[in-house]
Order: structure tokens, then sequence, then C-alpha cells
């Protein structure tokens, strides 16, 4: 099984080709509950795939200055200033307390390629959209770079704090979990700094726990006629990944940041949708921010997840022993890629075109 880690070396202390997918044996069409929708799935032992060993964790060594209640400010010197152009922030508690007995707050912004790195503790008295605003001025200023057209985050309790502060400052706030590089940033300062911290607390839950959602039905507007599991070598989800901007929508992950344990030849599962306006399609699922597919085998649907705290029933099918088996193993097969996986949206299932690829990680959310 392949392990998904966090390359922490950043830490400062083509056209989409459908042919590249594995053909199924056959096709089993599987109606939905719906009759107005009919979908079809094939089916496929997509479990399979090839993995080489896990590589040795990278350990950096610790240096006289690694303080854990020392605040970061850093923008990469290599990186054009002007270039990044979208943060990833967290504005949340940790589970330290400062000299009052109180859970003390931290700032955390990044862009996705940790380019920009920069935190700042707060106490849990001055936290609202002035205090926000404010600091991110402050990234602005000390690091010498533009205010962002955008701002992505990923909890659903400080939406309001923080799209007053954006709103103020003319940012979009973007509600969503593709905060990948902030996240992963988060569970590894979990272990090196807050647990290093001298008020640490041993067993603090988080103040702000994640939203996991009940699915609601999908908007008539983003049905696709047909779908399919497929799958795609590892090596061809790069290539795909480093041509999206030749005018193919979708997103992409920085896959040399997740250090995914992964064979060039492993087979990444994902889901093909075909449409007959397929382009309309995939330009509406680009501004979803979807961060996941999963496969519900015990009630036979598929559920995308969008934004930070959406969950719509993409498709439902009929529940045999095949499609449970199907969906059995495609779960495992996303599980076994460190969670990696794609929504690929075609014109036609059998069709050489593509017009979106949407990279996506079933990630594992942060301690804190």
């Amino acid at each position: 099984m392949a392990t998904l880690s966090f390359n922490p070396t950043r830490i400062r202390t083509s056209t989409f080709k459908p042919s590249k997918f594995t053909s199924p044996p056959k096709l089993i069409t599987i109606p939905c509950t719906t009759t107005t929708k009919p979908l079809h799935l094939r089916t496929r032992s997509v479990s399979e795939s090839t993995q080489k060993e896990a590589a040795p964790e990278l350990v950096l060594e610790e240096t006289e200055e690694d303080d854990p209640t020392a605040e970061l400010s850093y923008v990469d010197p290599q990186t054009d200033p002007e270039s990044i152009t979208e943060w990833e922030l967290d504005f949340c508690s940790r589970p330290i307390l400062d000299a009052r007995g109180k859970k003390l707050w931290e700032l955390l912004v990044c862009d996705k390629t940790l380019s920009l790195q920069y935190t700042k503790y707060f106490p849990n008295n001055v936290i609202n959209s002035v205090t926000l605003k404010d600091a991110i001025v402050a990234v602005s200023d000390q690091l010498g770079v533009p205010l962002p057209r955008n701002i992505r985050f990923f909890r659903s309790q400080m939406q309001t704090i923080i799209t007053n502060a954006c709103n103020e400052l003319r940012i979009r706030p973007v509600p969503s979990k593709r905060c990948v590089s902030l996240i992963l940033w988060l569970e590894e300062r979990y272990e090196t700094v807050y647990k290093r911290h001298p008020g640490y607390q041993e067993g603090s839950k988080p103040l702000l726990a994640l939203d996991n959602p009940f699915p609601t039905q999908l908007p008539d507007i983003l049905y696709g006629e047909r779908w399919a599991f497929v799958q795609l070598p590892y090596s061809a989800v790069r290539e795909e990944v480093s041509s999206l901007e030749k005018g193919v929508w979708g997103s992409g992950l920085d896959l040399d940041l997740l250090s995914l344990d992964i064979d060039n030849k492993t087979l990444i599962p994902g889901l093909a949708v075909a449409s007959s306006n397929s382009t309309a399609l995939a330009a509406l699922i680009n501004g979803l921010e979807v961060c996941a597919v999963e496969a519900d085998a015990a009630r036979a649907r598929l559920i995308l997840s969008v934004g930070i705290s959406t969950r719509y029933i993409f498709s439902t099918y009929k529940k045999t022993p095949e499609t449970t088996s199907e969906a059995e193993a495609w779960e495992a097969a996303k599980k076994g890629s460190g969670g990696l996986h794609f929504l690929a949206v075609q014109p036609d299932l059998d069709s050489e075109d593509c017009n979106g690829f949407f990279l996506l990680l079933d990630l594992p959310f942060p301690p804190v």
C-alpha cells in the first residue's frame, strides 16, 4: 500500500488522452434509481497495482534555532513575488495554552508551493475580522508580496471572519478543502512545533471540528449521461497535470510536495464522466472546488465532495454483488495510491478528447 508523506524540504526551520486508461473487459449497464438520468458502470479489477517498497522518510537535522515558540516570515528569494497570487490560510486555536491559561490561536499562511510561509500567534481575546485583515496586510508588507487575488480556507466555522476580512481587502475568499499544502504543513507542525511548545496540552481536542455533512441531491446541471471507473498509470497522471494549462479545464496537485510512495506504473483510480455538453460540465465542475470522489458501496452511490461542507450524491446505481465488488475494489485502489484519484469529463467514454481533468486527494485532516 502506498504511503502519503509530506516533503519537508520546502519548510523553512498535454491534451488528456483517454486511450491511456486501462480498458475494461466489458461494459455493464447500471440503471440509476431515477429513470431520467441513466448512467453506466464499467467493471474491472482496479485493485491490482504495482507499488514499490516504502522509501525511508527524509529526516531534517535540528538546528539551534529550532524554537517551537518562534514565528515564521519567509518568501523564497528565487520566486517572483508577483507570481504568488493565491494564498492558503488557517486561523484557529492550537493545543497550546498561553500565560493566561487560555488557548493560543495561530495564523498560518502559505501558497500551494510553500514559496510563501508565515505564522503568527494571537491571544484568544482578539480573534475577529479586523485582526485578521490587519494580519493579512502585515504578511504582504513584511514579505514584500502583493495582496493575493484569492485566499483558500478549509474551516467552515471561520467562514464569516475570513470572508469579512477578505471583502475589506477586495480579496476573493474561497472555501475549499483543496488546501493541500496548508493541511500537510499543519500536520507537520503538530509533530515538530506544537507538541514541543512549552504550553502544549496533551489530549486537547480541536476547538473547530471539521464538517462531514450528509450528502444532498446533485443539481441537475451537474449530471453526466454515463460514467465509468477507470485507471491511469501514475506517470501518465503526472503528464496530464503538467498539461492542464493547455486549454483543458481542471486542477492539479503539487505531487513533488506530497512525496507519494508510488511507482510510475502504479494504476491510479479515477472516474470518467461522459456528457454531450462536456465542455460546459467541465467548466461547472471547475468552479466547485471539488476535492474528492467516494464510492459508497453500502448504499450503491457515488459521493462528490466540494468546497468545505458540501457533499453531493453524484449518482446511484443498482446494488448487486458485482457492482458492490467493483465499488469496493475502486476504493481499495484509491487507498492503495495514498488517496490519490481523479475525475475526468469527456464527450463520450470512448472519445479521444477530454474537456476536464481534476486530480483529487482523499486527505486525512490534521489533528488541530
